[in-house]
């Protein structure tokens, strides 16, 4: 896995904490909440899309995909989340939930096993 410039980092980690601000205020403020969300989805899945991994271990591969797919479904949750605040769509209850829920799942779980696979790798 090649490594984020510490910028690239930075903004990432924001992001994340943007996600959770988002997602913990918008019982009492949707609009506000639902931007700030919007925000650290955005720049924590676009960092997390320039991550690469050139390898050839399949074990690898295969969580990397795991982990973009958790990317896009937080930034499919921000949909939904603008489709509940803003009345349009579809979504017009707390759908966002879900897909904040199966991404932040396979988040976490590649957030774990990817570093072990890489040490394992490695020696």
């Amino acid at each position: 896995m090649n490594e984020l410039t510490p910028v690239q980092d930075g903004l990432m980690k924001i992001g994340g904490l943007c996600i959770i601000l988002g997602a913990a205020l918008y019982i009492m403020w949707p609009v506000f909440a639902f931007g700030v969300f919007t925000f650290g989805a955005l720049a924590f899945c676009c960092m997390q899309m320039m991550q690469r991994y050139e390898g050839r271990s399949f074990t690898l591969r295969r969580l990397r995909r795991q982990q973009l797919l958790g990317a896009i479904a937080i930034l499919v949750a921000a949909c939904l989340m603008a489709m509940q605040t803003f009345r349009f769509g579809f979504a017009l209850r707390n759908e966002w939930v879900v897909a904040l829920t199966v991404g932040c799942v396979l988040e976490l779980y590649t957030a774990f096993r990817i570093p072990a696979e890489l040490k394992k790798e490695k020696g």
